[in-house]
């Protein structure tokens, strides 16, 4: 378990949303446990060489999104909400399901094909 988060120049989603989703995907694996104290704002800008605006950009979305929240005076905390953990996996669910989406479209598939498809597959793995 590691606090570090890798960033990468090669990634083509901007920073703030690579630091959203290694801190999501933390927080879902359970490597930050509710009431786990995040980086200050600072330390994880110069931890990570990008700048303060970037960090506060993503801890602003992770608490609009329930995933952290922040105490003036004391920092920002993973949230202690029912069913985060759920939360957070739905949310990573939606965008493979959104790729998915994306995928079938550009395959020429209509909906009734790409929902044969997923109970095709389902179906698939339900048997031994």
């Amino acid at each position: 378990m590691t606090d570090e988060l890798f960033l990468s120049q090669n990634d083509s989603r901007p920073m703030y949303l690579q630091i959203m989703a290694q801190i999501k995907q933390k927080v879902r694996v359970g490597d930050w446990p509710a009431g786990h104290p995040l980086p200050s704002i600072r330390e994880l800008s110069a931890a990570t060489k990008v700048s303060v605006i970037t960090v506060k950009r993503a801890y602003t979305e992770l608490e609009a999104e329930g995933v952290i929240v922040t105490q003036p005076g004391r920092g920002s905390f993973v949230a202690d909400g029912d069913g985060l953990h759920s939360n957070l996996a739905r949310l990573e669910l939606n965008k493979h399901l959104n790729g998915l989406i994306e995928s079938a479209d550009a395959a020429g598939l209509n909906e009734g094909e790409l929902i044969a498809l997923v109970q095709a597959a389902i179906a698939a793995r339900k048997q031994p």
